[in-house]
Order: structure tokens, then C-alpha cells, then sequence
């Protein structure tokens, strides 16, 4: 089992569990993903971020600043952005890149590989996976495509005993949108203006947990 910390109501999920979290812009989603990986390194786990958003430094900036022992994490990224703005750079043992967030075939494979890694190399077996941001792909890509690849993708997160943990601007997309891409997932997470965070968990209250 997985625990997520009090931000979301001190519930647990089985591995597997893709979870999808959901809500206007500036309401903490992200801060609210990242928790949930903060809570994971603490016990060793890894902790695994797909960003299609902003670049790894920020990534690694803002993930770093939550954490007791930054140094202690198992932290890998798959960047989506750096080389999408024209930069010339190269894999490192924490972040690998992606060409672009259009690239969903080499986002795969940069995942398999930090989870291979991490089993291989730092003998770390549970991870918790985050990706920033489910928007972003729909901005490059049409639906069908974005679900094809995270229908995909959520089954590798649960093949290798993982959680997933993926965030979208709930305002930016059409109810039918919406609708579809939750079919993906075990359970949805929501943030509101407020910043007031309710859980639609199996076995989990649905009331809010609070800001």
C-alpha cells in the first residue's frame, strides 16, 4: 500500500492506483502531486516526474525545496520542454529528455528507463510517478491520441507497481474531455479556488480534506 499524507486525508491506495488530480489553475495542484512524492521519498521511494510544462531545473527547484533530505532522494524527471525550446543537452542520471511533449513514444521510454534504473542500480522497487501536465499534451495533441498514449501509460505505471499521479487544468477542457480521460483513472483528486481538496477514492471519504 501507498499512503498519501495528510493532504489527502491520510488515504491509502493499492499499487497500481493512477490517480487523477483536477482543478482550476492556481489552486495547488502541483504542490498537492508533489506532497504525495514527498511523502514516498521519505520512506525511499522513488520519485518519478514527467514534466510537459516547465523545465527540469524548475522541476528539481521546487521538488528539492519540500524535502527533508534532498540529497537522499531517488528523484528522476523526463523533461518534455528543455529540448522542445531548442537546447542542446544530455541525459544525466537524474533527468532525461524528451524531444518534446509531442514525443510520447520517447516520453515511454524514458520512463521504462528510470524505473529499470532505479530497480536495477538503487535497488528502489515502489516509486510514485507524477506528470504536469495532462493540459499541456491536449494543447499539442488531439484527444484520442492523448488518451491512446495514457491509456499506455497508466497501464505501465501499474504493471510495475507504482502510483500515478497526473495533473490537469480542469477548467481548460470540455466536459467530454474530461469525461474521457477519467475513465483512465482509479480515482480523482479536485482542488478548488479555495484550495480545498476532495477525493474521489474507492473506500475514501469524498468530503474535503481541507486547503
Amino acid at each position: 500500500m501507498y499512503e498519501l499524507g495528510s493532504d489527502f486525508g491520510d488515504a491509502t491506495v493499492d499499487p497500481g492506483t493512477n490517480l487523477l488530480v483536477a482543478g482550476p489553475p492556481l489552486t495547488g495542484k502541483r504542490e498537492l502531486a508533489m506532497r504525495a512524492l514527498e511523502r514516498g521519498s521519505k520512506a525511499g521511494e522513488g520519485s518519478l516526474i514527467v514534466t510537459t510544462r516547465d523545465n527540469s531545473k524548475r522541476i528539481q527547484e521546487d521538488f528539492r525545496s519540500i524535502l527533508s533530505d534532498p540529497e537522499a532522494a531517488n528523484l528522476g524527471i523526463v523533461d518534455c520542454v528543455t529540448k522542445h525550446q531548442g537546447q542542446s543537452v544530455r541525459d544525466s542520471e537524474v533527468v532525461k529528455y524528451a524531444s518534446s511533449p509531442v514525443d510520447m513514444t520517447g516520453i515511454g521510454i524514458k520512463f521504462s528507463e528510470f524505473v529499470e534504473e532505479f530497480y536495477r542500480d538503487r535497488n528502489v522497487t515502489k516509486n510514485r510517478v507524477m506528470l504536469d501536465s495532462l493540459s499541456t499534451l491536449l494543447l499539442y495533441s488531439n484527444l484520442q491520441t492523448v488518451f491512446r498514449f495514457m491509456h499506455v501509460f497508466t497501464s505501465r505505471i501499474e504493471n510495475a507497481d507504482a502510483i500515478g499521479i497526473h495533473v490537469i487544468e480542469s477548467t481548460a477542457h470540455d466536459e467530454e474531455t474530461m469525461n474521457t480521460l477519467k475513465q483512465l483513472y482509479d480515482g480523482v483528486v479536485r482542488t478548488d479556488e479555495d484550495r480545498n481538496v476532495s477525493l474521489q477514492l474507492p473506500g475514501v471519504d469524498t468530503s474535503a480534506v481541507g486547503p
